[in-house]
């Protein structure tokens, strides 16, 4: 059952002024504002760029063991794309036009996913680093990455729960 409210069971007379100006506040537009200062847009960019660092640090490092430190380059680069597409389909609000897919749960999987392969890179890059500076900066930022991206697993936790519990209240609010 619901109930529908119109000017007449509202008890004033009908409104006869134009409808407001269109707001421009962070939700109106092709960019999402608000999403781009939230605490989560701002853990992506500081991930992407302690990737980017992470990743500049072994490409120019001198190599002395090929499959790890390729290894490392293609982790790093991996989780840097994956969290740009998130940015990107989160700043432009994609997520609201492709319904089909659960962005919490997605983004869940990947950093799950993402965040044990670079622990697992930082950890290869610091027992081959054989003394290579680079290498063992490499590591360091990787290690960092790493623990940026358990936040952001634990804040993907959040939100999917979260998201869960109001899709199951809602649903059950409507039916008598």
């Amino acid at each position: 059952m619901r109930i529908i409210r119109t000017d007449a069971s509202s008890g004033g007379a009908p409104s006869t002024s134009a409808p407001p100006p269109p707001s421009y506040g962070p939700d109106t537009g092709l960019l999402d504002r608000g999403y781009a200062g939230s605490c989560s847009a701002m853990l992506k960019v500081a991930q992407m760029l302690l990737l980017l660092i992470g990743f500049i640090c072994v490409r120019t490092s001198p190599w002395t063991n090929n499959n790890s430190y390729s290894y490392v380059q293609i982790v790093c680069i991996y989780d840097l794309i994956m969290i740009f597409v998130f940015y990107i389909v989160y700043i432009f609000r994609a997520y609201q036009k492709l319904t089909c897919i659960s962005w919490p749960l997605v983004e869940f999987l990947h950093y799950l996913i993402g965040t044990i392969l670079l622990l697992i890179a930082s950890i290869v890059a610091v027992a081959k680093s054989s003394n290579s500076a680079g290498l063992v900066a490499g590591a360091v930022f990787g290690f960092l990455a790493t623990f940026m991206c358990f936040l952001s697993i634990w804040l993907s936790y959040k939100v999917s729960c979260n998201t869960a519990g109001k899709i199951s209240t809602s649903s059950v609010a409507h039916y008598p």
